[in-house]
């Protein structure tokens, strides 16, 4: 079965629009400063800032792809991604992350896994032949849920 979702995470885009005003005030201000003789401070400080909201923009969204071969997820632009082989998937199901799992990558230590989500505490959580486990976040887990259990039989 084919499968391909993206889901939007509204609150990391205001977040990361919230930041690149900031920088942008910054910046402002600091050229209204007379120039100092570091400039190699101001490329430096200009070249965290675009780290930085590469960084959260590449966090707003989470593609969700299903192919004959393998379930992959891609976060924003591309910049992390993860494949997973569906022959070595054992099983899916529905799962609600707790609130304190939080949102983006994370390896969780108890239980261990690894979880992906960008919004909201929806999840599937898919067990490796391995022993391994992830979640998956997404805002629509059923669907997600039934497109893995039919490309893993």
């Amino acid at each position: 079965m084919k499968y391909k979702h993206t889901q939007i995470g509204y609150l990391m885009l205001v977040v990361t629009l919230a930041v690149a005003v900031l920088f942008a005030r910054i910046y402002i201000m600091a050229a209204a400063e007379p120039p100092s003789a570091d400039s190699g401070t101001n490329l430096l400080v200009t070249a965290v800032m675009l780290l930085i909201l590469s960084v959260l923009a590449s966090f707003g969204s989470l593609q969700v792809i299903i192919d004959e071969e393998n379930l992959r997820i891609k976060f924003g632009y591309g910049i992390f991604r993860k494949k997973f082989s569906l022959d070595d998937i054992i099983s899916a199901k529905t799962v609600k992350n707790h609130w304190y799992y939080g949102w983006g990558i994370k390896m969780w230590l108890w239980p261990k896994m690894w979880i992906y989500n960008v919004s909201g505490f929806d999840a599937v959580e898919i067990k490796m032949k391995n022993g391994k486990m992830y979640r998956i976040g997404t805002d629509e887990p059923g669907k997600l849920e039934q497109a893995i259990l039919q490309s893993i039989k």
